[in-house]
């Protein structure tokens, strides 16, 4: 069995305010960068659609739609719905042959008032707004998580820098999602495998309910598991969360064949974290 050597955290700077005027700069720079690698890549992605499904499936998963969020307006996640509807339609279906690379971006497109997007919930240093497109990192976490159970290969993958809510009916590890900003901050998995991928994702009555499916039978399963958990109290006076994802791979006997770290996270706190212990008391 391989596995490979993990890393400790060391701390994490003080999160550096920027202006409106820096940051708007910022994402004119990034985006440009980001459009001309879509133009270099451009024979490399996977465009075609299917709606015939392919035979297998390696892996699926749901979320639920809708969360009792503090401070959150339910309006906010029912406009999440509206939009998450509106983005899957451009991502079911979609197959990612041999060599090809998946880009959530770069099907979706830029979500705006003119193609239906509404306002949902959107992250923000630390806080939440409402914001054209809000909501979609739901369907981007959910891609993510059932991308690191099969053999595809992630090769661009943002995650948050502020762990905003408390754990509150999370049945994923902390740090287990992968957010997303057009057009800079992108999700994008490439298939270094010999068969063909098909991602089918569809908005139900009550979940956001995903699969990869694939062209042969699966000969492998996988596992994720959490390493080196940490809550941190930094020197400049706020706390943060810390941990490993490893992935596991599996033979059908069930023995385990690899592991490997695929994911280190370290986000900002913006709860105390020991707020539900206090509660529980």
């Amino acid at each position: 069995m391989k596995q490979k050597t993990t890393y400790l955290h060391i701390g994490m700077e003080k999160p550096r305010m920027r202006s409106n005027l820096r940051i708007k700069l910022g994402r004119m720079y990034y985006g440009m960068l980001r459009r001309f690698v879509w133009v270099r890549m451009n024979r490399c992605f996977a465009k075609e659609r299917r709606e015939a499904m392919l035979p297998y499936r390696y892996f699926s998963h749901q979320t639920i739609l809708l969360r009792k969020l503090k401070d959150v307006d339910m309006w906010l996640q029912y406009n999440k719905i509206v939009n998450l509807r509106l983005a899957v339609q451009n991502l079911d279906g979609v197959v990612i042959k041999p060599g090809e690379v998946f880009s959530y971006w770069k099907l979706i497109g830029k979500p705006s008032r003119r193609k239906g997007y509404q306002k949902g919930m959107i992250l923000k240093n630390g806080g939440f707004e409402a914001g054209v497109g809000g909501g979609l990192c739901q369907l981007s976490n959910l891609i993510f998580w059932m991308t690191v159970h099969t053999p595809l290969t992630v090769v661009e993958r943002h995650r948050h820098g502020y762990d905003v809510f408390p754990d509150s009916n999370r049945t994923q590890p902390f740090g287990s999602g992968a957010t997303c900003f057009y057009p800079h901050g992108d999700l994008m998995i490439k298939n270094n495998t010999q068969d063909t991928y098909q991602l089918v994702v569809r908005v139900g009555e009550e979940y956001l309910e995903g699969e990869w499916r694939v062209s042969s039978e699966p000969e492998y399963r996988y596992e994720i598991v959490e390493r080196n958990h940490e809550m941190k109290h930094e020197f400049w006076g706020g706390y943060t969360r810390n941990n490993e994802l490893y992935q596991q791979q599996f033979n059908l006997n069930g023995d385990l064949l690899e592991e490997r770290c695929i994911v280190r996270n370290s986000a900002i706190m913006m709860y105390s974290p020991f707020l539900e212990q206090k509660q529980c008391e």
